[in-house]
Formats: structure tokens, C-alpha cells, sequence
């Protein structure tokens, strides 16, 4: 693995914790050069502290301009690119369509798929001119199934895998490899900060939530942060070389979700 990534020169969004974090980790410790971004400022203190070789950036990908600037950090360290990994994203709103404001809805969106946007036409000339290489987009398996009480997240996630199959279609000729993770329930802080609030919308106890998640998986268990990373790290190496367009569920197989 570190051979395959060596020097490879990859750029990492909200990274600060979770499976950016995990994604970051993986490739600095594969050899990669690595940059990151989040607005988690004590969060990006404390990955460069444990790894002082990962530059990081605060901004916000759903600002242009901030993500403008992220860009022009790595460039600046790097001279170039070769990897893009979008995975910032938001939980959104637990409620009913009816009870979602359109506040909470561009936020979501705003987040979810124009930061991947704004960030992919940042990286495609770079990985163009670097000669081919690899993005891939963090969707969810609610951007394959739906998803209750979510709409926002479900609809930004459905249109990252849309993203995902078009960038595929127009990159391939370039040699730019395009595919996205669908991530099923993760161990961590943010699946917590998620099963509470669907508890609270449902009226139910969060451990009644966490066991609904599980139940719905056919392997009976959360996914870990580093089983995504591995799998980023295989698409983005030498055994991915051939696989482009694809939603690879990293899931455990999801045979349904909770209403």
C-alpha cells in the first residue's frame, strides 16, 4: 500500500475528525503528501499535532472563496495535485418535509453537494495537468435508498452520486478516475449527535435508534472510520485503476432503512 501512494499529493476535506480524519491518516501513513480542511480549528490543531506532515487549512466548502483559498494553500506546498477526497459534510435536519425550513435546507445542500462541486473544479485542472489520478465523493447509502425524516440529506447525497457519474463520464478520457463511498452507520460522535436527534423526532431512546441501525444491516454492526479509509485508499491505488463511476457501498449491506 505505501508504495502505491507515495508521494501521491492528496487534499482531504473536513478532516478534522471522523472519516476525513481516518482517509488523512491512512494516506500520510501510506507515503502521501496530505492536505486538509475543516472549521474545526482545535480539531485540525490536534490531527497536525499527532501528524505533524499533514497541512491544514480552515474553510468552509460551501464558500467559494474559502475554498479558493484551501486550494491555493496546497497548490502552494504541493505544486500540484493528484487526489481529491470530498468528504465534508452535514447531518442536516431530523423533521418531516413540512417541519424543514428553507434555511436548514440550503445549508444542507449548500454543504453537502455545492462544496463538491466547488471542490472538483478546483482539483480537475490540477489532476489534469499532474497527467490522471483520483476523486471520490463521500455520498451515504441514503443517497442509493432514501432516507425518513432527512430529506435535505438524502437529496444532497443523491445528487453527490449523480455528480459522481457524470464527473466519471467527463474525467475518463483524462485518466481521472471518479467514484463515490456509501457509507452505512459509522462508530463515532456523529452517529451519536444523529441517533439523538432521531430519537428526539421520534419520540424513542436514542439506544433503540442505535439498535434499529444495526438491524438494518446484514453484517449486524457499525461500519469503522479506517474500513473507509482502506477502501479510499484501494480506489485511489494501483488495484482501482480500471474502476470509475461507481457508488460502492462500504455498509455492511444495508437491506433497509428504518420509517
Amino acid at each position: 500500500m505505501s508504495a502505491a501512494h507515495e508521494g501521491r499529493r492528496v487534499i482531504v476535506t473536513a478532516a478534522a475528525s471522523g472519516i476525513g480524519r481516518a482517509i488523512a491518516e491512512a494516506f500520510a501513513e501510506a507515503g502521501a503528501r496530505v492536505h486538509v480542511c475543516d472549521v474545526d480549528v482545535a480539531g485540525l490543531d490536534a490531527l497536525h499535532r499527532s501528524h505533524p506532515t499533514i497541512g491544514t487549512s480552515v474553510a468552509d466548502v460551501s464558500e467559494p472563496e474559502q475554498v479558493d483559498g484551501l486550494f491555493e494553500e496546497a497548490e502552494e506546498s504541493f505544486g500540484g495535485l493528484d487526489v481529491l477526497i470530498n468528504n465534508a459534510g452535514i447531518a442536516g435536519p431530523t423533521a418531516p418535509v413540512e417541519d424543514v425550513s428553507p434555511e436548514e435546507w440550503r445549508r444542507t445542500m449548500a454543504v453537502n453537494i455545492d462544496g463538491q462541486f466547488y471542490c472538483a473544479r478546483r482539483a480537475v485542472p490540477l489532476i489534469k495537468a499532474a497527467g490522471g489520478g483520483s476523486i471520490v465523493n463521500i455520498a451515504s447509502t441514503a443517497g442509493v435508498l432514501g432516507y425518513p425524516l432527512r430529506a435535505p440529506y438524502a437529496a444532497s447525497k443523491w445528487a453527490v452520486v449523480g455528480l459522481t457519474k457524470t464527473l466519471a463520464m467527463e474525467l475518463g478520457r483524462e485518466g481521472i478516475r471518479v467514484n463515490a463511498i456509501c457509507p452505512g452507520p459509522v462508530s463515532g460522535e456523529r452517529m451519536q449527535r444523529i441517533a439523538a436527534a432521531e430519537a428526539e423526532a421520534k419520540g424513542v431512546s436514542a439506544e433503540e435508534v442505535r439498535r434499529g441501525y444495526v438491524k438494518q444491516v446484514s453484517m449486524q454492526r457499525f461500519i469503522e472510520a479506517r474500513e473507509i479509509a482502506e477502501t479510499v485508499l484501494f480506489l485511489c491505488g494501483d488495484g482501482g485503476r480500471s474502476i470509475s463511476g461507481q457508488s460502492l457501498g462500504v455498509d455492511g449491506h444495508t437491506e433497509t432503512l428504518r420509517t
